[in-house]
């Protein structure tokens, strides 16, 4: 309980409770609204830090999984600290602005996701010197253009399998998109917005850059804990694969050496050999007699 008042306190200080005005309230946020004061609501943070931990948990198993998680925010305040967090846990991102199609057209944008790589890969290897300084510096330009919108997703080879938005009616497009492909759905939620439009609702201020800041960052923390869990566990797997592979060559060592031994017992014991113990042949005289090599001619 120690740790959540601590928490409370530093959400507190973020302003995480302030909400919008009361006049543009939807009223589905009433569970969470915790007072109004001077025509704004307040948000209870009882529910912001249920909803942030819940969250948290989801998302720390998602990456454990080995899944991707992508960061939506194009507001202007969000956009450098959401950015931040998600390189922070090597996760895609989009903040500058989301291009219709993101989730639900994947491949195309794949497509130019791989046309900037090609253009960027020529520009850097010197193949781009053969062109005219005009076609190299709108190769140049066209690439940064990509990079601004694309660069955040350059390393996503397939759909996320969730999305963390930091203001759900701004990325509205986003999450119809999410939703439609049943991608899990987490968002800052401000007391203008429907919480039921995602899985996991973080009822919080979503317009102060101090209250994104604490959130996403808490966030990023859960992701590096499940991404560190995860890592931990490969390491494991390699360690009990390689104790096996010691284990199973020294078996097969020990079984090699004792066959070996047997091998060895039975040559020098051969008792069945012709001539008896010694293994030596007898050896005919004339008269029918038998002597045994270095012994006495027949008396």
């Amino acid at each position: 309980m120690e740790n959540n008042t601590s928490l409370q306190q530093q959400l507190l200080e973020a302003g995480v409770h302030f909400g919008h005005l009361k006049k543009k309230w939807n009223p589905k946020m009433l569970p969470y609204i915790f007072a109004e004061k001077k025509g704004i609501h307040i948000i209870d943070l009882n529910k912001t830090v249920e909803g942030l931990q819940e969250a948290a948990a989801a998302m720390k198993s998602i990456a454990k999984s080995g899944k991707k998680i992508m960061f939506v925010a194009t507001k202007k305040q969000a956009k450098e600290i959401v950015t931040e967090a998600a390189k922070r846990v090597n996760m895609p991102f989009v903040t500058e602005r989301w291009l219709g199609g993101m989730l639900t057209n994947f491949n195309t944008v794949r497509k130019s996701v791989k046309k900037m790589q090609s253009i960027e890969k020529m520009l850097s290897d010197g193949s781009a010197e053969s062109l005219t300084k005009k076609e190299r510096l709108t190769l140049t330009r066209d690439k940064e253009k990509m990079e601004k919108v694309l660069g955040g997703i350059a390393q996503l080879g397939r759909a996320p399998a969730a999305l963390f938005l930091v203001d759900i009616g701004h990325e509205h497009i986003a999450l119809a998109e999410a939703k439609r492909l049943g991608i899990t759905t987490f968002g800052m939620v401000d007391t203008n917005s429907d919480p039921n439009k995602v899985d996991f609702s973080i009822p919080s201020n979503d317009d102060a850059t101090k209250s994104v800041a604490i959130i996403t960052n808490y966030i990023a923390a859960a992701i590096a804990e499940g991404l560190a869990e995860r890592q931990a566990a490969k390491d494991d797997d390699v360690e009990d694969t390689d104790n096996e592979a010691e284990k199973r060559a020294a078996r097969l060592q020990a079984e090699a050496e004792g066959e070996a031994a047997r091998g060895g017992r039975g040559r020098s014991n051969n008792t069945n050999a012709p001539g008896g113990p010694g293994g030596q042949p007898k050896r005919r005289v004339p008269g029918g007699a038998s002597r045994r090599p270095g012994g006495g001619g027949p008396r």
